[in-house]
C-alpha cells in the first residue's frame, strides 16, 4: 500500500498527524483497484475496508461483490438518493473539503464501479446480465444521467462537468467526478454489455420463456438477436421478436417526443381559424369588446368572438433515408429505422427507406413499422454504396422538396464513383445530409477521405447523438 496521507502542518513538535479520513478513502480505492486488476482477494485490504465501512455507518454489503446495488438499496432504501449524482459532486460553498463526506462517497462509488467494470469470465446467465444492466443503470444515475442514457437506446445525453479519474487516490485528490469522461464511459459500457451478451448461450435462454422474461432489451442484445434471427425458430424466435418489439417501442417513444418538439411549423394565417370553443381566444375577445362594457349593469356585451390560429404551414416533402447495414453500423441502422418510421407518420412527409451492404434493399413499404423493417434487414457483409444510389436517385422527382439522409461510415469500395453521384444530388438542389453515426452514445468513425470531400462540398458529415439529425430534419421539413 502507498504511504498514508497526512494533513498539512502537524503537531506542535512538528510531527505530522495522520489524516484518518484521507487514509480511509485511500484504503477503499486501493481495494477497488486490487479487485479490478486481480481476482485474488487481498485479505489486509478487505479487512481494512470492512473496518472503514462499519466506522462510517454504511452496510458491509457494499463490499460484497456478489450483491447488486439493487439488493443493497432494497435493504437500505435511504442510500438510493446518495447514488444520484454521486460522481458529479457539487463544490462546497466555503471551498473547504468535507473529508468525511468524501469517504462515504468513495465507499458508494467503489461499489458501483466494481460491479460494472469487474465482469469476470465464463458463461453469463440471463440473471447475471439483468443484474449487470441494473448496476450499469445505477452508474449512469451516479453520473447524473438516466438509466440507459450512456449505453444507448432509450435515453438522451447525460450532463457534463469537470472531473478526474477514479484512480486518483493521492493526497488532496477530491472524490471521483467522472462526468467529463461521459463521452468515453458510454461506449465502454456498451462494449462491456455486448461482451456479456456474447458470453450467453442466447439461443438456450430464448428457448426458455422463464429465462427470456429476465432479459432487458438493449442495443447490444438487439444487435445479437438481429444477427441470429435466421437461426431461431419456434419459442426462441417468438421470444426474440418480443424483445425486439419491446426495445423498438421504448426507443420510438423517446424519439417521437424529440421529433414532436422539433417538428412544429409556423402558423399559417392564410387559413381561417376554426370557430370551435377550444380555439376561443378569451383574452383577446374581452380586450376587443371592452368598449361595450355597461357599468350600470356591470355586464360586457360581446359583438365578436376571436379565435386562435392553429393551422401550421406544411409543405409536401420527400425524405429518402439510406442506411448502411454493414456490421459497423448496427446502432445507426436501428435508430434510423425507427426515426424514419416516425417521420413517415407525420402529415405530408413522403418517406423512403433503403438499406444496403453489397446489395441494396428497398424497405419503403415497411417504413412505417420499424419492427417489420428490422426483421427484414440482414446485418453484416461489405459495403457498396453505388447499389443503394441506383435505388435512391430515381426517387428524387422534385429536388427542391427532397432531402437525402445517407448514414454510413463511408468505407467504400468505389469511392470516387459514389462521391460524384452524391455531389450530383447536392448540385441538383436536393438537401443531402451525410451522417457518420446516429447512435445514442455518439461514437462512430468516418472515412477521412469522405469527411474532407463532404466538407469541401459544403455538406459536412453529422456525427454524434441522434438529436443532431432530428434537428437537421426539422429545419428542412418544417
Amino acid at each position: 500500500m502507498s504511504e498514508l496521507s497526512v494533513v498539512e502542518g502537524g503537531a506542535e513538535d512538528g510531527t505530522p498527524v495522520p489524516d484518518s479520513d484521507e487514509n480511509r478513502r485511500q484504503v477503499l480505492y486501493w481495494r477497488l483497484l486490487a479487485r479490478l486488476f486481480d481476482p485474488e482477494e487481498q485479505a489486509s485490504l478487505e479487512s481494512a475496508s470492512v473496518a472503514v465501512v462499519e466506522d462510517i455507518g454504511l452496510p458491509v454489503a457494499l463490499l460484497d461483490p456478489a450483491a447488486s446495488v439493487d439488493s443493497v438499496v432494497q435493504r437500505h432504501p435511504e442510500l438510493a438518493a446518495e447514488f444520484d449524482g454521486l460522481m458529479t459532486p457539487e463544490p462546497d460553498a466555503d471551498g473547504e473539503r468535507d473529508r468525511a463526506a468524501e469517504v462515504r462517497r468513495a465507499a458508494l462509488a467503489s461499489k458501483v464501479l466494481l460491479n460494472v467494470f469487474s465482469t469476470g469470465s465464463g458463461t453469463v446467465t440471463a440473471e447475471q446480465l439483468a443484474r449487470w444492466q441494473s448496476d450499469a443503470g445505477w452508474l449512469e444515475r451516479a453520473l447524473g444521467c438516466r438509466p440507459g442514457d450512456l449505453r444507448g437506446g432509450r435515453g438522451g445525453a447525460g450532463r457534463a462537468g469537470a472531473g478526474v479519474s477514479p484512480t486518483g487516490t493521492g493526497v488532496g485528490t477530491p472524490a471521483p467526478d467522472l462526468s467529463r469522461l461521459i463521452p468515453e464511459i458510454g461506449p465502454e459500457l456498451g462494449s462491456i454489455e455486448a461482451g456479456l451478451v456474447q458470453r450467453m448461450h442466447l439461443r438456450e435462454v430464448l428457448a426458455d420463456p422463464a429465462l427470456a422474461s429476465r432479459l432487458t432489451p438493449s442495443m447490444s442484445l438487439i444487435e445479437q438477436l438481429l444477427r441470429d434471427k435466421n437461426n431461431l425458430s419456434g419459442v426462441a424466435l417468438a421470444n426474440a421478436k418480443a424483445l425486439i418489439r419491446r426495445y423498438v417501442d421504448e426507443v420510438t417513444e423517446v424519439l417521437r417526443t424529440q421529433v414532436e418538439k422539433a417538428s412544429v411549423g409556423e402558423l399559417d394565417r392564410s387559413v381561417p381559424p376554426k370557430r370551435v370553443f377550444r380555439n376561443l381566444d378569451l383574452n383577446r375577445t374581452i380586450w376587443k369588446n371592452l368598449t361595450n362594457w355597461d357599468p350600470e349593469e356591470e355586464r360586457l356585451y360581446v359583438d365578436r368572438l376571436y379565435y386562435r390560429h392553429t393551422s401550421r404551414k406544411t409543405t409536401p416533402q420527400r425524405l429518402i433515408v439510406v442506411v448502411d447495414q454493414s456490421g459497423s453500423m448496427v446502432d445507426s441502422m436501428v435508430n434510423c429505422t425507427i426515426l424514419a418510421s416516425i417521420f413517415a407518420g407525420l402529415p405530408k412527409v413522403d418517406v423512403h427507406l433503403i438499406a444496403y451492404d453489397t446489395q441494396a434493399l428497398d424497405l419503403t413499404p415497411w417504413a412505417h413499422d420499424p419492427f417489420e423493417t428490422l426483421l427484414r434487414t440482414q446485418l453484416g457483409g461489405g459495403t457498396d454504396g453505388t447499389v443503394a444510389m441506383a435505388l435512391a436517385q430515381p426517387k428524387i422527382a422534385e429536388p427542391r422538396n427532397t432531402v437525402v439522409v445517407w448514414i454510413s461510415d463511408f468505407y467504400e469500395w468505389r469511392t470516387d464513383e459514389l462521391f460524384e453521384s452524391m455531389a450530383a444530388i447536392h448540385r441538383s438542389g436536393a438537401k443531402f445530409i451525410p451522417v457518420g453515426s446516429v447512435t445514442s452514445s455518439g461514437r462512430g468513425s468516418v472515412n477521412p477521405w469522405f469527411r474532407e470531400k463532404f466538407k469541401d462540398l459544403g455538406t459536412p458529415v453529422i456525427s454524434g447523438h441522434i438529436k443532431k439529425l432530428v434537428h437537421e430534419l426539422k429545419t428542412f421539413l418544417t
